[in-house]
């Protein structure tokens, strides 16, 4: 990773934020599409999820230590359609030939041209599992599960990747090994994928940005430090879980959640390869919880930020004048702190929040049986569906 690559990603933020927001461009460039080569592409896990041009599909390969584009074929432009699949666990479970307890659904996100709805998924529990990529067709309930042999792809590794975990190794206290943890989230800025997560290095929480089309090997990323403030102290080994680039009074940040609840800006033009980052913490969400996904968007005149959570439901963070907020410096007496939000009660049980366009968002409801971070099964149905956003 070049600091020349950094500064091609803060030139084309504003491109970058509507592609997020689901207003890609449908024009198709042979560019990328080329780079990407047939055979079979080979993912030992299928976790975050992210949209590239063209179609390009981003799939996050933990376990691998690496990304993998892919060629989903779907570029054919589409308005955004309701989407109401219930019971979409079991379904994709009888399609495999497991029972839904077995089948974990890991990630989801829309493509942003044709509007359908992409999900990973792991047929099986723990490391052993199988990895599947899965599409839901635009305003059906019509499910298919992508083949991964003899696709258009191209892989990345990340030289930074924590040492994979010796074969038959439980995980510690019930969570994920680091490895499992190699990339949490992941979003495509205009020729750049930005990709969190842990690292191998003495600040394991890194943030990295690899060019697309992609080189054999990602250069190592920039590692973070941030205040956590439920914690009372500065933590380095702590993952981002999920993160947004957002401007912020004309600069360009990413808007990064923690575990137990931080919410931090990082600025783009201090992520140089290698760098150690400072974030500043502008809001306290609470602790005894983990974000899952956030979704930005614009309603009536104002800037809001919509996140769920683990044990805090859904939140409507108010993000208008984000500059505005002083970086929490010590520890929070009050569990809250920071930027205001309001938690929308009538969202329950939301495990994932995906964008879809200016006035509705697609979310996978499921009742889990105990902490989803330790993929613990879903008591009663998964259901997909869009809702206005709040």
């Amino acid at each position: 990773m070049r600091r020349a690559t950094l500064l091609r990603i803060t030139g084309a933020f504003i491109a970058a934020a509507a592609l997020i927001t689901g207003a890609a461009d449908a024009k198709i460039s042979t560019g990328p599409l080329a780079t990407l080569s047939p055979g079979n592409a080979h993912l030992m896990s299928a976790g975050p999820l992210a949209f590239g041009p063209d179609g390009i599909l981003f799939v996050g390969d933990s376990i691998g230590g690496q990304v993998v584009a892919i060629d989903t074929h779907d570029r054919r432009p589409a308005s955004a359609a309701k989407v109401d699949v219930q019971d979409i666990n079991a379904k994709i479970a009888a399609m495999v030939g497991i029972t839904p307890d077995q089948l974990v659904i890991n990630d989801v996100k829309v493509n942003p041209i044709s509007k359908n709805v992409y999900l990973s998924v792991s047929r099986g529990r723990g490391p052993d599992a199988m990895p599947l990529l899965v599409r839901v067709e635009r305003g059906s309930d019509q499910i298919s599960v992508l083949s991964l042999d003899d696709v258009a792809h191209a892989s990345v590794k990340l030289s930074d990747a924590p040492a994979a975990a010796p074969a038959g190794d439980p995980p510690a206290h019930g969570r994920p090994s680091s490895r499992m943890m190699t990339i949490t989230d992941m979003v495509y800025v205009h020729g750049d994928l930005m990709v969190a997560g842990l690292s191998n290095e003495e600040w394991s929480s890194a943030l990295r940005s690899i060019p697309f089309p992609f080189q054999s090997t990602a250069m190592e990323g920039a590692t973070i430090q941030i205040w956590h403030s439920s914690h009372g102290r500065y933590e380095t080994q702590a993952p981002i879980r999920t993160f947004v680039p957002y401007d912020i009074d004309g600069q360009n940040y990413v808007l990064a959640a923690y575990t137990c609840t931080p919410l931090v800006k990082i600025p783009f033009s201090d992520l140089h390869p290698g760098a150690q980052v400072h974030g500043a913490e502008i809001a306290d969400l609470g602790a005894g919880n983990q974000p899952l996904d956030m979704v930005p968007y614009r309603q009536n005149g104002h800037n809001y930020i919509l996140i769920n959570n683990t044990s805090r439901g859904v939140m409507k963070l108010q993000a208008d004048d984000l500059g505005s907020y002083k970086p929490i410096t010590a520890p929070t007496i009050t569990n809250v702190a920071g930027v205001p939000y309001q938690t929308i009660s009538d969202l329950q049980d939301v495990r994932h929040l995906a964008a879809l366009d200016s006035t509705d968002v697609l979310i996978l409801t499921g009742k889990s049986s105990g902490p989803p971070w330790q993929s613990n099964p879903v008591v009663g149905p998964v259901n997909l569906q869009t809702i206005p956003l709040p």
